[in-house]
C-alpha cells in the first residue's frame, strides 16, 4: 500500500513514503607504535596505522538505549569505566559476541582526560574519542583484534574489529585512539 498527498498549485507533498532518516555509525581508529614509553606529544612514532570500520555489537547497542533513557544497571563508557581491549584471535567478528575471541587479550583503562566528546546541536557531529596507551609491559602478543568495552572484565562490549595490526614486543608502546560518531 502506498500513501501519497498532494498540495494544489503543481506543489507535491511526500508523505513520509520514500523518504528515511539514515543514520550511519563511523568509527575511525589510529594505531601510534612508538620505541620505548616515550608516547610524548614530542615523540614520534615509527608507525601509523590509520582505518575506518567496525561492527557494532547488539550488547552494545543494548547499553547505549539503556543509558540514553536514564538507565543505571548498564555501566557507561565513561572514563571510569571505559576501555579499550587487544586480542590476539582472527575469528570472524560477529555482532553477538560479548567479549574478543583471543587466548591473549587485555583492556586498557582510559589515559587521562578521555573519553572526549565537545557537546553539542550543530549540523555537524561532533565524535566520541577513547584513547588508550598500552606501555611496554603491557599486550606483548599478536594483536589481530580490538574493541572497546564499559568494563575492566565482563560488561558490554560496544565494537569489535578483526584486522592483523602487528605484534607488539616489550621493545614499544602502541597508542590506540578510536573516534566514533553517527553521521
Amino acid at each position: 500500500m502506498r500513501d501519497n498527498a498532494r498540495l494544489t498549485e503543481g506543489r507535491h507533498l511526500d508523505a513520509g513514503v520514500g523518504r528515511q532518516d539514515v543514520v550511519k555509525w563511523r568509527c575511525k581508529w589510529k594505531l601510534e607504535k612508538f620505541h620505548g614509553d616515550d608516547t610524548s606529544p614530542a615523540a614520534t612514532p615509527f608507525e601509523v596505522i590509520e582505518r575506518e570500520g567496525n561492527l557494532l555489537m547488539y550488547g552494545g547497542v543494548g547499553a547505549l538505549w539503556h543509558r540514553l533513557i536514564g538507565g543505571t544497571t548498564v555501566a557507561a563508557f565513561d572514563a571510569a569505566n571505559a576501555r579499550i581491549g587487544v586480542g590476539d584471535s582472527t575469528a570472524t567478528a560477529d555482532a553477538v559476541q560479548t567479549d574478543l575471541q583471543g587466548a591473549n587479550k587485555l583492556r586498557k583503562g582510559m589515559d587521562a582526560t578521555y573519553p572526549l566528546h565537545t557537546d553539542g546541536t550543530g549540523a555537524t557531529a561532533v565524535p566520541l574519542s577513547f584513547r588508550s596507551t598500552f606501555s611496554t609491559a603491557e599486550a606483548n602478543f599478536a594483536w589481530a583484534e580490538w574493541g572497546i568495552f564499559n568494563a575492566a572484565a565482563g560488561g558490554r562490549m560496544l565494537n569489535r574489529k578483526v584486522e592483523n595490526l602487528g605484534t607488539k614486543t616489550s621493545a614499544a608502546s602502541w597508542v590506540f585512539t578510536v573516534q566514533l560518531s553517527l553521521v
